[in-house]
């Protein structure tokens, strides 16, 4: 009954004086706020960058001029000077690879595609080689994808993102039908899945094409993507990759002892250096977190010093009837608790409404984890009783006749 009454004498104590609760848990719902706003956000983008930015699979790596990371100008400009990768490169790999389960090449630039009156404008063109959309895990819903010999004829055939087929195509079936890609004629033989938004970039604006039918538009010079499956992780990758080092190297004539004049990514690479950002990312917004729960704990402790003043009487009265100090202590710990987890309540809803709000308008992902919202009302709890013992023990060494005689 101890602990339901100074839980019950907390909650009247916030509802009687409400501005003043307010006031007082707004640091803990702030801090609680911000962890769980910070969490549900990182967790997302986790979740999406193992599940959508690296969808090719754990045993699919890329051959690039430029790696998937860049972090400064200075490094920019050294990958810049590199050979461009061109479709020789990609062919002599495909020819030679003898661990290599599927191999495929990409281009893209962006362009203008119209169709009739209707225009789309900064729309990914991208030239596949015909086992491509297999490699990238792109589902083709409607219609068929590339073959060979389409890649062979360099057809005028192309395959497009949801994006295209709505702004496009909008009541009618696409397959069959023509449009324009930067001028030039194709004709829609498939519709890709819907990929949904990259932090608030759509992934459905792209036309897809014959990368020989890409190179006749856009020249064949520039710098190509290679994609090559292992088909397994851990040593059969590393041996495919070994391989496929090897012959990139002897055909861009890389020599003995040199660095590659390539960069060769697995999905870990970009997944890892996600990982590495988020983290930081989390303890600097745990540290600001952090300070807001102190913030919010000296108000609790002032809060609940006041309120041992203008108790005292009480505190008085309690101790005539037999409570011990250990009595008193306890119920000035559960009511500064019982606060701060209160305002741990309204910060893990503040914090899933911020992140939910963020997810909406910036299109940035979000998931919610049952242990971080289990961790913020402990975080909360934990911030009233530490910062409710000084409160508790100067209640509880009141001697009882001075408290008594106060008015």
């Amino acid at each position: 009954m101890e602990f339901k009454e100074a839980v019950k004498i907390a909650l009247q104590s916030l509802w009687s004086n409400k501005l003043r609760s307010i006031l007082t848990l707004l640091g803990v719902v702030i801090g609680v706020s911000s962890v769980i706003a910070v969490v549900t956000l990182v967790n997302g983008a986790n979740t999406f960058v193992t599940t959508k930015l690296s969808n090719y699979g754990a045993d699919v790596f890329t051959v690039s001029k430029m790696p998937q990371i860049i972090t400064s100008a200075e490094e920019y400009q050294r990958f810049q000077k590199r050979k461009n990768i061109l479709f020789d490169d990609y062919k002599y790999v495909a020819e030679n690879c003898k661990h290599c389960v599927g191999i495929g090449a990409q281009q893209a630039v962006t362009g203008k595609i119209v169709r009739g009156t209707q225009s789309t404008t900064d729309t990914t063109i991208r030239g596949y080689t015909w086992q491509m959309p297999s490699l990238q895990n792109l589902n083709i819903v409607q219609g068929r994808g590339f073959t060979e010999a389409d890649e062979e004829h360099a057809s005028r055939v192309a395959v497009i993102g949801t994006d295209i087929q709505d702004h496009l195509f909008a009541g009618i079936d696409p397959i069959g039908q023509e449009l324009r890609v930067d001028g030039v004629p194709y004709t829609v033989i498939g519709i890709s899945e819907k990929q949904g938004s990259t932090f608030g970039a759509s992934q459905d604006n792209w036309v897809a094409v014959p990368l020989t039918s890409f190179q006749k538009n856009y020249g064949t010079m520039k710098t190509l993507t290679i994609y090559v499956k292992a088909g397994a992780a851990g040593s059969v990758l590393e041996t495919a990759a070994d391989e496929v080092r090897v012959l990139v190297r002897a055909k861009r004539h890389d020599g003995p002892g040199t660095p590659d004049s390539f960069e060769l990514d697995t999905n870990n690479t970009l997944v890892g250096f996600f990982s590495m950002i988020a983290s930081s990312f989390g303890a600097v917004a745990g540290g600001i977190a952090l300070i807001a729960l102190i913030v919010g704990g000296i108000v609790i402790m002032n809060i609940m010093l006041v309120s041992v003043t203008e108790r005292t009487r009480e505190i008085g009265i309690r101790k005539a009837l037999g409570a011990r100090p250990k009595d008193i202590m306890l119920q000035f710990l559960i009511e500064s608790g019982t606060m701060a987890f209160v305002g741990g309540i309204f910060g893990v809803m503040g914090g899933i409404i911020v992140a939910e709000v963020i997810t909406i308008v910036a299109g940035f992902p979000s998931t919610i984890a049952l242990w971080s919202v289990l961790a913020g009302l402990v975080m909360a709890a934990g911030t009233g009783v530490f910062f409710g013992v000084y409160p508790a023990r100067k209640a509880a060494m009141l001697d009882p006749i001075v408290a008594l005689r106060a008015e």
